[in-house]
């Protein structure tokens, strides 16, 4: 064995927070569902791509593998949704604001590759018998698609949106960005910067009065 390897084998673990533990655990479910996939994972898979003595620290925090995967989901749209924050707070406009949001999302897929293949799996998989999702409902797509709605109902009250239904076109706008991680899957090498900028000319020309 590697000496060194070997030393590290040996360190003690450095004390961690309940909240600081539960996200080493979230990010290596992160991992691990990427590596092998929603169904390959299991408790055992996490602990020994974290390195943790045992799965029992896992479940002391998360009671079963459905907790653990509804806190990753939560993890990750979390990050992306404060992402999205931060882009709209910055931009003027209910055209920049559009504009911010597409580019934002985009953004945070093409640099959180191993969280979108993450969820990718847990989307695909993680159901219940009828074949219902279990980890993204009808309140979550809502939720999305009512943040755009508003930068278009906005833009609509100050002119420089033409008249619309601003619930079909931000389901537009939402379907175009959240189905980036599946199409993934099959064009890996897709240029994103260039798929932000061909939406965001697209939803501009649908949109602008």
């Amino acid at each position: 064995m590697d000496p060194l390897a070997e030393t590290n084998a040996r360190a003690p673990r450095r004390r961690l927070s309940p909240e600081d533990r539960r996200r080493e655990i979230i990010a290596a479910t992160i991992d691990t569902v990427a590596a092998v996939g929603y169904r390959g994972t299991t408790f055992v898979k996490i602990a020994e791509r974290s390195g943790l003595s045992s799965t029992r620290l896992i479940s002391y925090h998360f009671t079963n593998r459905d907790e653990l995967m509804w806190a990753t989901v939560a993890h990750v749209y979390g990050q992306l949704g404060q992402h999205v924050e931060d882009r709209l707070a910055a931009a003027a406009g209910p055209r920049a604001q559009l504009a911010a949001y597409v580019r934002a999302v985009v953004e945070f897929v093409a640099a959180h590759s191993t969280e979108m293949q993450a969820l990718t799996s847990i989307f695909l998989s993680f159901r219940d018998e009828a074949g219902a999702s279990r980890s993204y409902d009808n309140n979550d797509d809502q939720r999305a698609i009512g943040v755009v709605e508003r930068i278009l109902r906005q833009g609509q009250e100050e002119g420089v949106f033409r008249a619309f239904d601003p619930f079909v076109i931000g389901s537009l706008v939402q379907r175009s960005v959240d189905g980036l991680p599946f199409l993934l899957e099959t064009r890996p090498d897709l240029d994103l910067h260039a798929y932000a900028e061909e939406l965001v000319e697209a939803f501009d020309i649908a949109t602008r009065a």
